[in-house]
């Protein structure tokens, strides 16, 4: 199979909504390994300029704003950190991948078409299309349209994990992740529209999410079937942090050839919104 060659790595790129900066997507050049280089969103801020998005945060570093992160492919690391085994817990395994660029398919301020490879030890695991896109909704929201499309191109059957299929309870993360950023006044409160709190909301699937910060909210929804199915992973507490998960309970087969897509929606608002809001502004992004 011949790979596709990675390009230099490309400049920042400015998302803009309606003309306003809103997000920056970038490609960082200075991560170590250990970290899962990757490219992520960071800052993303609201309409009226207030940052939603935490990067290399003390506490867990490779917590980079927003992206696509993958603790286990075929038993590579391209989340970044320790990597949990089985009966011994979190061990450091020089294991992790990279997220490389080769190439846009579509650039433009409100959006972008990229196609990246994942390598690990300098062999390709997965290639990956991922479409991202900046929606204007309201005077003060606006909606982050990602899709991300991870095509296994090998010849050989793999599978996709977490540290939840590796034996321990409640850590399914993997996929689509939002990290937060920390706030003096205390933890954001999370919601969903029947449930609220991290314990009643965390692992279980849901058809929209809010996360309620000071003075912005964040409502993520997945916006196919499959992506719906996914159960959320939410911290609160610990960080805050939000994520689509691929693999919660069991391992997703990746046959080769094959290909898993997922969609979330994600909308970004000033103030602090109520449930009936956060609902009204889903189904604005999602008609």
């Amino acid at each position: 199979m011949t790979q596709p060659m990675p390009q230099p790595v490309p400049q920042p790129l400015v998302l803009r909504c309606d003309g306003r900066p809103v997000a920056r997507y970038v490609h960082p050049d200075d991560l170590p390994a250990r970290l899962s280089p990757r490219p992520y969103l960071h800052p993303v801020t609201t309409l009226g300029g207030t940052p939603v998005t935490e990067a290399r945060p003390a506490d867990h570093l490779h917590h980079l704003g927003v992206g696509v992160a993958v603790p286990d492919v075929a038993g590579h690391n391209f989340w970044g950190g320790r990597t949990y085994v089985r009966d011994r817990g979190p061990v450091e395994l020089d294991n992790h991948g990279e997220q490389r660029h080769t190439g846009w398919k579509l650039r433009d301020a409100d959006g972008f078409v990229e196609d990246l490879v994942w390598t690990a030890g300098g062999a390709e695991v997965l290639r990956e299309r991922r479409t991202v896109a900046a929606v204007p909704l309201t005077a003060s929201a606006w909606a982050l349209d990602t899709v991300f499309a991870l095509t296994n191109t090998g010849d050989e059957d793999l599978s996709i994990g977490s540290p939840a299929t590796n034996g321990r309870p409640g850590a399914g993360y993997g996929g689509f992740f939002w990290r937060a950023p920390q706030h003096p006044a205390g933890p954001p409160a999370v919601f969903t529209a029947d449930a609220e709190g991290e314990a009643a909301v965390h692992g279980r699937p849901a058809g929209w999410l809010a996360l309620r910060g000071a003075g912005w909210t964040l409502v993520f929804a997945g916006a196919t079937g499959d992506t719906r199915r996914d159960p959320w992973f939410v911290r609160t507490g610990e960080y805050p942090g939000v994520g689509s998960s691929l693999a919660w309970s069991a391992r997703l087969p990746l046959p080769a050839g094959e290909s898993a897509v997922r969609r979330v929606v994600t909308v970004v608002a000033d103030g602090a919104l109520d449930r009936a809001e956060a609902g009204a502004l889903v189904r604005k992004a999602l008609p």
